[in-house]
């Protein structure tokens, strides 16, 4: 059998998929599966063992427009797969599944698109599934029929290889951390929208205060659109950091965070990646749920204060970002404290 899986868009949406594509591996063990995704989306799940083959989904180039999708339904057809199965919500995903003639198209039904899929499966309702996104993907594929019961599993984790573990020591290494320092990683971005941004300025006095305790050294990560969050942050500190903030993939993130030793950021992909790796995660929450989309990790600390608006799920805050504001460096020291002293006595 022959299976194409459409993937979500997001990098922590993917971490979060990851239950249900390795409960899809368990139930067809022999089967062909592949993977579309978006190229930054595909790497997240590179040596993770769920598929035989990735297909990069290129929307802003190779596959943009109408003739685009139509080569890359094309190319589908051509695999002759059996069965889609649609993780991503989106019209375009059965749309595509369709046009390449994949005879069985699963997926909730949604966005319109029901009379493209040949099992259009009904979205939960409150309350029938746990709140995790995690449980959401699951669902669909109980509801499907492939598993029996929704497995919980308290870690979501990312498989990287000890070669990419070392080249990322290396990495690091040559730009600017010591062999054996103490290494916080910070994501101050996230490419949902401002509303999830903690304040550059906090992260900054955060960052000056845990150099000032412990001699760590920080690392900065970012992508080019983050660029201006991380220059206001450097701007600020006292000793400067490791700043790799447009200098790395995606593909690279699982390797880099597991060389860090905590990781302290607002709700982004960076955080569910670092949580999946391994690391003690403070996270501070602003307009999103963390019942819905916190890392699958007993290693976590959410650090959230909750106004009247909150959960408002805006990507940019309409008025004066309170949920953020109200969110003090002091707290999230406090947070992070405990992990720090955690790693430290690991590494005495």
């Amino acid at each position: 059998m022959k299976i194409l899986i459409r993937a979500t868009n997001w990098v922590g949406d993917a971490i979060m998929t990851l239950p249900a594509l390795r409960a899809v591996r368990g139930r067809f063990p022999e089967a062909e599966i592949a993977i579309l995704a978006h190229p930054y989306v595909a790497d997240i799940y590179r040596e993770q063992q769920i598929c035989n083959q990735l297909i990069g989904y290129d929307s802003q180039a190779k596959h943009a427009g109408i003739l685009g999708r139509e080569r890359l339904a094309a190319g589908l057809r051509a695999q002759k797969f059996d069965v889609a199965l649609l993780l991503q919500n989106a019209f375009d995903a059965a749309w595509l599944a369709w046009r390449a003639g994949v005879p069985e198209r699963i997926g909730y039904a949604r966005d319109g698109r029901s009379f493209l899929l040949t099992r259009a499966i009904s979205v939960p309702k409150a309350g029938e599934v746990p709140p995790h996104e995690k449980f959401y993907y699951l669902e669909l594929i109980r509801r499907a029929g492939w598993i029996d019961s929704l497995p919980d599993e308290t870690f979501i984790a990312l498989n990287v290889s000890e070669g990419n573990r070392r080249r990322a020591a290396e990495f690091l290494v040559q730009s600017g951390a010591r062999p054996d320092s103490l290494r916080i990683a910070i994501g101050a971005g996230a490419s949902y929208g401002s509303a999830k941004c903690w304040p550059p300025s906090r992260f900054a006095e955060l960052a000056n205060r845990l150099q000032s305790q412990t001699e760590a050294d920080v690392i900065l990560f970012g992508t080019a659109a983050e660029a201006a969050v991380t220059r206001a942050i450097l701007s600020q500190l006292r000793k400067p950091p490791i700043d790799l903030t447009e200098k790395t993939a995606i593909a690279d993130l699982p390797a880099l965070l597991s060389q860090c030793h905590i990781f302290i950021g607002n709700d982004s992909g960076a955080m569910h990646v670092a949580a999946a790796v391994g690391l003690p995660v403070v996270a501070v929450f602003g307009p999103t749920d963390p019942y819905g989309t916190a890392p699958a990790t007993p290693r976590c600390t959410i650090v959230q204060e909750k106004p009247y608006c909150n959960p408002c799920f805006l990507r940019h805050c309409p008025t004066d970002h309170r949920c953020m504001r109200a969110i003090t460096p002091d707290m999230v020291e406090a947070a992070a404290k405990p992990w720090l002293h955690a790693v430290e006595a690991q590494r005495a």
